[in-house]
């Protein structure tokens, strides 16, 4: 693994390095918080931000794989297609909004907003959530551990939303439904596979009243 502090570099002087790579290698950075828009529209490689990092993190990932060892600022792994984005603290506002694919995964909490329009992202919190959290979402899969603000899931349109916890309250065109078997499968798959210590039966499935909530 190779380390590079970036305390003094620009955007564009970082961007560049992860684009080019180290023989394959994972790159580790340091002193990266400052950076806003870091490791966009990265295709392949592994990047460490030993840290916090700062906003728009990830955006447009399109295959990369992102850790980061602490907090994250706001519109995480915005538009992402691809790749994994790890989030070992807390996320800002709008976090994975607009993915069509991969995976996030916050271990701590996450802003209002988080899952907007998902269109296909695999989005998991393990902590709580705040306000209007997967709203218009599509696609995929958003699973909370922890509690959700108010508005929740508002105007699903498609896809599953598991929450373990509790919500202040629903949004729009929303039902709750009897996890299946086939949830429980999933969701203890998924816990399994990222550590995550949650009881998969106890989560509660959420799913769209109408896939045209705007017609009549």
């Amino acid at each position: 693994m190779t380390t590079k502090d970036v305390k003094t570099q620009s955007l564009h002087e970082v961007n560049s390095y992860l684009r080019a790579g180290v023989n394959g290698t994972p790159l580790t950075l340091n002193n990266a918080s400052h950076l806003h828009g870091l490791a966009a529209g990265l295709k392949h490689g592994e990047v460490v931000i030993e840290g916090d990092a700062g906003d728009y993190l990830g955006v447009l990932n399109a295959g990369a794989t992102i850790r980061v060892t602490r907090d994250s600022g706001n519109y995480l792994a915005d538009n992402m297609t691809a790749g994994t984005v790890i989030i070992q603290g807390n996320v800002g506002y709008g976090a994975a909004q607009y993915c069509y694919g991969g995976t996030v995964l916050i271990h701590g909490n996450a802003g209002d907003f988080t899952g907007t329009m998902n269109k296909g992202a695999v989005i998991i919190v393990n902590g709580d959530v705040g306000d209007e959290v997967g709203t218009y979402m599509l696609k995929g899969d958003l699973i909370v551990i922890g509690n959700a603000g108010e508005n929740f899931a508002n105007y699903l349109i498609r896809g599953s939303i598991y929450l373990g916890g509790e919500y202040r309250s629903l949004g729009h065109n929303t039902r709750l439904v009897p996890m299946s078997e086939e949830d429980v499968a999933k969701l203890q798959g998924y816990f399994e596979h990222y550590g995550i210590q949650a009881d998969a039966a106890h989560f509660k499935k959420i799913v769209a009243a109408s896939e045209k909530p705007f017609y009549h």
